[in-house]
């Protein structure tokens, strides 16, 4: 196999940064389907020998250069999630209510929580499950969230009985009882 093609492969999977069909690489290496195919085992097999960060493997997609699972906790450290104010608010009074129906979070938040949603899933920061009492989707943060934001517990809201009687205590000490 010619080295200088295997390695132009292995800069395409770098540079694209998603998996690619074979023909897809074919295309941008300007070679046929073999030739790819030889240097993508070739490649695999080279990454599997070496003490390396990265490894080839096929997708559903296609094939990836991308970390071994191993280093997956770096990514969380060195690369911080970009979220929208909105998302964060939404993230916060799920973490907050966990667990909270979808539909008591868009009373709280409203309509923009349909994209906040879908989005805090994807990060893994949210898990979504269908409800069994209601028609809604049953919200909670995952062990992700307080290893992200380095949270162990969260403080729990009081409950109405709770408030009630503690503003019945904060009244007494202040009156003197």
């Amino acid at each position: 196999m010619n080295t200088a093609t295997t390695t132009k492969i292995e800069a395409i999977l770098y540079l694209k940064g998603k998996p690619l069909s074979v023909s897809e690489i074919a295309e941008y290496a300007a070679c046929d389907r073999a030739t790819v195919e030889e240097g993508i085992i070739e490649l695999m097999d080279s990454y599997a020998h070496r003490d390396s960060a990265l490894e080839v493997v096929e997708t559903t997609d296609g094939y990836s250069l991308q970390l071994r699972p191993d280093f997956h906790d770096l990514v969380q450290t060195l690369i911080p999630v970009e979220l929208g104010l909105g998302a964060l608010r939404t993230l916060a009074a799920i973490a907050l209510n966990s667990p909270i129906l979808q539909s008591d979070l868009i009373n709280l938040r409203g309509s923009g929580v349909y994209q906040h949603v879908p989005e805090l899933v994807e990060l893994g920061f949210v898990r979504k499950r269908r409800d069994n009492e209601s028609r809604s989707y049953s919200l909670q943060v995952t062990p992700k969230f307080h290893q992200y934001f380095q949270i162990e517990q969260l403080p729990q809201p009081f409950d109405s009985d709770q408030k009630e009687q503690q503003l019945e205590l904060d009244l007494a000490v202040k009156s003197g009882e």
